[in-house]
């Protein structure tokens, strides 16, 4: 039995927090960390491919052109 690749584009941001980076994917409700970015981005890549792992697809939300944004909130 031939099995078929499929590739899915998933989006992801990356930011530090301390002194850890944190890789976030935006359309599957995974997250990592690591000591630099890129190593972020790799652990993130391992654990959104596990989530896929047997044939499993979990729960997408599809962000098309995510944008970054900043707001103000007053806190009492």
């Amino acid at each position: 039995m031939k099995l078929s690749m499929k590739t899915v584009e998933i989006h992801a941001v990356v930011w530090k927090e301390g002194r850890q980076f944190v890789a976030q994917c935006l359309d599957i409700d995974v997250s990592s960390f690591g000591s630099t970015e890129a190593k972020a981005l790799a652990h993130l890549h391992e654990a959104v491919e596990l989530s896929f792992e047997g044939g499993r697809v979990p729960r997408m939300i599809k962000v098309k052109k995510p944008n970054l944004v900043s707001m103000d909130l007053v806190c009492a």
